[in-house]
């Protein structure tokens, strides 16, 4: 049994058109499921697909960064790997094309689970990780006239995957280029396991929002914790939201469990995202109907 959810970020407002990152999501996934199917595990499949997103140029993540208000990319990301419970993770990382990967290598090359501003951009260098050569040619600035603010609040973009391979194995991870409009050196929750990205034996979670807010609530790590003591992961994801919203802010979070079931709440207008079922259902949604 296998399944995945992955995200594009709760930004999404109802008067922009999302075809071209609703056929993106579909194509990671069936990308995605064919690499299931060959007895990747989860971890590998949860990175593959947020280079892919991240890569697209379509969401808030990787190519699609927007800059700080200093004009710098600074890029986060983290993963988890839930039947080890090891983790990597990158914050305000400037230059490279992947923080996933970077992450990555963060969790499997060092004995650290975090590495932040420039000893980030200086192992990734180390690593021989892709550099950016023109940022002002690569980076797309996705999101614009999504649910982002100007200055002073909390606009948010992100991406993120959940995975469960054909072993059992949970992963998740999450990349963000941060909220628009951000101080420089502001990390969110993406690259904070426990906030922003969580995965053990029972459940996974990548959180999409006003970060601020997820780290005050150890968002991940909290669904996780309720799924562990016999909540259902929807209960779970929707409660973890509810404080979320009662504390002022907004975004959303997608889960699964180790039964392979799904969730994706968001207080937000609307979220991207699509999945796996399963039973090999693939399904894509930005909005509630």
């Amino acid at each position: 049994m296998t399944a995945l959810i992955l995200h594009g970020g709760a930004g999404a407002r109802r008067e922009r058109n999302y075809d071209a990152e609703v056929l993106h999501m579909r194509q990671v996934v069936e990308a995605m499921k064919t690499r299931l199917d060959a007895g990747d595990s989860a971890l590998d499949v949860a990175t593959a697909a947020v280079v892919m997103l991240e890569d697209s140029g379509l969401y808030v993540a990787g190519k699609g960064a927007s800059p700080n208000l200093a004009g710098a990319y600074e890029l986060d990301a983290s993963l988890m790997d839930g039947s080890t419970r090891r983790a990597g993770s990158v914050a305000a990382l400037q230059g490279f094309r992947n923080p996933v990967v970077a992450a990555r290598a963060v969790m499997e090359r060092t004995p650290h689970v975090m590495l932040v501003g420039e000893g980030a951009a200086l192992f990734a260098h180390d690593q021989r990780l892709e550099p950016i050569a023109d940022e002002t040619a690569w980076y797309t600035g996705a999101g614009q006239g999504e649910d982002n603010h100007p200055p002073g609040t909390l606009g948010h973009g992100t991406v993120g995957c959940c995975v469960l391979d054909g072993q059992g194995r949970l992963a998740a991870a999450t990349s963000t280029a941060g909220v628009f409009g951000k101080m420089p050196g502001r990390v969110g929750d993406t690259p904070i396991p426990a906030a922003g990205t969580w995965a053990d034996d029972k459940a996974a979670a990548s959180c999409t929002g006003q970060g601020e807010y997820f780290i005050r609530v150890a968002a991940g790590a909290q669904l996780a914790w309720r799924v562990a003591a016999g909540q259902p992961l929807a209960q779970a994801a929707q409660a973890v939201i509810d404080e979320i919203g009662a504390l002022g802010g907004d975004g959303g979070l997608i889960a699964l469990d180790a039964a392979g079931n799904i969730a994706a709440p968001f207080n937000s207008q609307g979220m991207k995202h699509a999945w796996l079922t399963p039973d090999g259902a693939i399904g894509v949604q930005v909005f509630r109907d």
